[in-house]
């Protein structure tokens, strides 16, 4: 062999070598860190205040978590912008499994349909850990309105075209978003008032100023039991094991498609180890079997999500039902 070709040889074999050499040491760093996660607290964002259900199910699951994992889970309430804004910092968090985000399906499946300034895709920018847990949203009758069933409601709405109101959360909500499929679904014409919350929209609804309003079935409970308000249905496909004598709202021919939720689920940021995603993935499944967890969300009126269900396609087609309707209401804020 030449001497300058020799050389370039021992150049390019030394090259490879080195290249080798880092690749697997990088490799072999990225799994004793995974192996000693988790060395410290781990913090989950919240990106609602504290004692709404969001919050309710972030303090559930930190306290199993922590049993499983072996460190303190620690929740942060990051509120604002609709949830927005807690699951922009875990977006931008470092990618070490030390900042999740429990997030719900507002910000991570239908603010980016309805606003355009939102800083995060929901898909490609987190890390899907696992789902949590779901809970149905419910459409009631005020006082004013003397609708006792869903058929009435249907009856008198058609008979009376924007005539009538339903109140929600605010605009581009999952309650917002379940009322508008309701509209779609019976082909009615039915004024959508937003609230700046739910307490406002229950006043209204309680004092007559409101006819119809749509809850998460954890709000909605309190009153429908003291016989305030009249639940109609829920708007989940089957009825709610926590409300099994609350019919479903696709019992009705004409909403037998009406099939929405408020969910919840485990994220991290992008680019995370494979095995601290399966450490979390795994502390989360053995979470979800817990008896306390279970009563407690129960009581909450949700439904946990089978232990292990898979996130990421599932908000993938999530994401494409609410588009659909964001685009038939054109909602946006």
């Amino acid at each position: 062999m030449h001497k300058t070709d020799r050389r370039r040889w021992l150049a390019q074999t030394g090259a490879l070598f080195i290249g080798a050499t880092g690749a697997a040491m990088t490799t072999r760093s990225a799994w004793a860190q995974a192996e000693a996660y988790p060395a410290k607290p781990i913090t989950l964002v919240c990106g609602y205040p504290p004692g709404g259900s969001t919050d309710l199910t972030a303090r559930t699951v930190a306290v199993e978590l922590a049993r499983r994992l072996g460190r303190q889970v620690i929740v942060e309430n990051v509120g604002g912008a609709g949830g927005t804004l807690g699951a922009l910092k875990v977006q931008q968090a470092a990618p070490d499994g030390y900042t999740l985000l429990l997030g719900a399906n507002n910000e991570m499946a239908i603010a980016g349909l309805v606003n355009p300034n939102v800083r995060y895709d929901p898909v490609r920018q987190f890390t899907p850990i696992g789902r949590v847990a779901s809970q149905p949203m419910v459409l009631v009758a005020g006082p004013k309105s003397g609708v006792k069933d869903v058929a009435g409601f249907i009856e008198l709405v058609r008979r009376n075209p924007g005539q009538f109101s339903f109140g929600s959360s605010g605009v581009g909500t999952a309650l917002h978003l379940a009322g508008e499929m309701v509209k779609e679904a019976a082909g009615l014409f039915i004024v959508h008032i937003p609230y700046r919350g739910v307490a406002p929209l229950t006043t209204d609804l309680l004092g007559g100023q409101l006819e119809f309003g749509v809850f998460v079935l954890s709000s909605g409970l309190p009153h429908i039991r003291s016989g305030k308000v009249v639940a109609l249905g829920t708007t989940e496909a089957k009825r709610s094991p926590v409300t099994p004598e609350i019919p479903a709202l696709a019992e009705h021919p004409k909403l037998r498609n009406v099939d929405i939720s408020s969910w919840f689920g485990l994220w991290g940021p992008p680019g995370m180890p494979p095995a601290v995603v399966q450490r979390l993935r795994t502390a989360l499944a053995e979470s979800l079997t817990a008896p306390e967890l279970r009563q407690k969300m129960g009581e909450s009126g949700a439904t946990v999500a089978p232990p292990g269900a898979e996130l990421g396609d599932f908000q993938v087609a999530e994401i494409s039902k609410y588009r659909r309707i964001v685009d038939y209401a054109k909602i946006r804020e």
